[in-house]
C-alpha cells in the first residue's frame, strides 16, 4: 500500500484525530473509510435511480418525478431548519 501525504489546516488535523479517536479507529482507517464509503455523484445518482426503480415497481407505481422533486425539496428544507420545529 502506497502512503500519500495531504497537506491540511491544523484544525482539519485535529479534528479528524479528534473524530478517529471517538470510534476508536486510527485517522488512516478513520479517513480511508469516510472516502471508500462516500459515493460519487455518479454513485448516488446510480443508487436512486434504482431505489425509485424498486419504489414505483414493488410500492408506489404511480410515483412521479414531481412527487420525487416536493419530498427532495422538503427533505432540503427539513435539513437547513426551514420546516419543523426544534426540540
Amino acid at each position: 500500500m502506497a502512503d500519500t501525504t495531504i497537506k491540511i489546516a491544523e484544525e482539519v488535523r485535529d479534528r479528524l484525530r479528534m473524530l478517529a479517536e471517538e470510534r476508536g479507529t486510527s485517522t488512516r482507517s478513520f479517513v480511508e473509510r469516510l472516502i471508500t464509503e462516500t459515493p460519487t455523484e455518479a454513485e448516488a445518482a446510480e443508487r436512486t435511480a434504482r431505489a425509485l426503480a424498486y419504489v414505483r415497481a414493488n410500492l408506489c407505481p404511480d410515483l412521479s418525478d414531481d412527487d420525487v422533486q416536493r419530498a427532495q425539496q422538503w427533505r432540503a428544507d427539513i435539513a437547513a431548519g426551514r420546516v419543523g420545529a426544534r426540540r
